[in-house]
């Protein structure tokens, strides 16, 4: 799934979709990082000494946790109406394991395909931005589980094919963001559809959903992939324009992506299980309505796969 990930978005809200998609607003590959900061909390939670004290000695004199996210993906993170706040459910949940942890949080918008690659340079404490648990991401960061969530398909409402399964996708071209495991999942099928005499799939990449999302809407591309509570948002802000068709696969675990081995992987998960225990994690997530996909046994490198 991941992250699956296509938004209709371009940094805006969703309700303004149609225009920026008339406006031709879609991302660019040239795309800079920026510093905000989420001010929609659900709730207020205050630092657990006990958790505070798991935290490495060097991350916490610095005070503060710079946590990158790829704020194209409504409605786990986005951008908000004003052009610059970073919100949404992953942002919120960050903002609150901060408190928990004793630490200031400062939430980075980057490309999704930078995160992975900034976390191991450094640049990053963490990551919450609907990354799907693998085992092959596990080799360079690890993971505190949080989420659960499948691939969706959905295509336009008007002339787009019926796809059900990845089987259907032969002849037929997708739009998705570069770095997902959307992408590498269109491009294996297309080698079984080729491998089974059938014509194969034609694979675009874009540096962001808001590009992808863009290129389907105009028909250069035929159908979008994403994570089930993302495509499905995507449906219902898009006043008629797209559709999730077929069921969704592959349900895995979304993981909270850390530097491997630094020593935040036992903090943030008992952080988590915290506000999991008073009900934060739950508020959280259905004020986006998105709690079907919640946990309740948290785990570090749960990848299923």
């Amino acid at each position: 799934m991941r992250r699956l990930k296509i938004s209709l978005l371009g940094g805006l809200v969703l309700v303004s979709v149609v225009a920026a998609l008339a406006a031709g607003c879609g991302g660019s590959s040239k795309k800079a990082a920026t510093t905000t900061t989420t001010t929609t909390s659900t709730t207020s939670t205050s630092a657990n000494s006990k958790i505070a004290a798991e935290v490495p000695a060097a991350i916490k004199s610095k005070g503060t946790l710079t946590v990158a996210t790829d704020a194209t993906y409504p409605p786990n993170e986005f951008v908000a109406s004003n052009g610059k706040t970073v919100t949404g459910w992953d942002p919120e949940l960050a903002q609150a394991l901060g408190n928990l942890l004793g630490l200031k949080v400062k939430l980075v918008n980057a490309t999704f395909a930078t995160i992975i690659p900034g976390i191991q340079a450094g640049k990053y404490g963490l990551s919450l931005s609907s990354f799907t648990d693998t085992k092959e991401r596990q080799k360079v960061i690890d993971f505190v589980t949080y989420f659960t969530a499948g691939t969706s398909f959905y295509v336009k409402t008007s002339g787009g094919p019926t796809i059900n399964s990845l089987a259907d996708l032969c002849g037929h071209s997708v739009g998705v963001e570069t770095g997902t495991t959307q992408a590498d999942d269109a491009k294996a099928q297309s080698a079984k559809c080729k491998s089974a005499g059938k014509a194969g799939v034609t694979v675009a990449t874009y540096p962001d959903q808001s590009a992808a999302n863009l290129a389907i809407s105009s028909g250069r591309q035929q159908v979008g992939m994403a994570d089930s509570p993302v495509a499905a948002y995507i449906a219902k802000q898009s006043n008629g324009q797209f559709k999730v068709t077929g069921k969704s696969y592959n349900n895995a675990p979304y993981g909270i992506a850390i530097p491997k081995g630094n020593g935040m992987a036992k903090p943030i998960l008992d952080a988590l299980k915290q506000l999991m225990a008073n009900g934060t994690y739950m508020k959280i997530l259905q004020k986006y309505g998105v709690q079907a996909g919640a946990i309740t046994n948290p785990v570090i490198n749960g990848a299923i796969s």
